[in-house]
């Protein structure tokens, strides 16, 4: 009987760390498509949400920021962005750390040296889950050339 149980239990946890696997990576697509939304609307309130306070991007002018200056980038009339659209092409689940990549296609406003321009990125996304909520906590994002 216990050889039993011991199999079966041992039949379930892989099933249970797939399904939390699938959860996670649902999880964090969704919160993606907030984010994008929100930078859109230059919700920084929503993006102060989604955001560790330990997070560091490489942004698309090649600098190394942190949270706290990309929100004051939009607040300053710096950042902002006519369109966005994001297409997510990787995603693995890491226990409590999803990692996505993918392309993104923005067409820039503001003050940025690129606004009134489109350009098409190439990004990775790094989340984890902080105190119970995903977080994004790095980021890369680079524009690629167009030939």
């Amino acid at each position: 009987m216990k050889l039993h149980v011991v199999i079966a239990a041992a039949m379930l946890f892989p099933l249970l760390a797939l399904a939390q696997s699938v959860n996670a990576e649902q999880e964090v697509r969704k919160l993606s498509d907030v984010e994008v939304a929100a930078f859109l609307h230059k919700d920084t309130d929503a993006l102060a949400r989604l955001w560790s306070d330990e997070m560091v991007v490489t942004n698309p002018l090649n600098k190394l920021v942190r949270k706290q200056d990309v929100l004051n980038m939009f607040h300053s009339g710096f950042l902002a962005a006519s369109s966005y659209e994001r297409q997510i092409e990787y995603a693995r689940v890491y226990g409590d750390t999803v990692i996505l990549a993918g392309t993104e296609t923005v067409g820039w406003a503001g003050r940025m040296p690129n606004a009134g321009k489109t350009d098409h990125l190439r990004f990775t996304a790094i989340w984890m889950k902080q105190n119970g909520r995903w977080q994004e906590v790095a980021r890369h994002a680079n524009i690629v050339p167009q030939s």
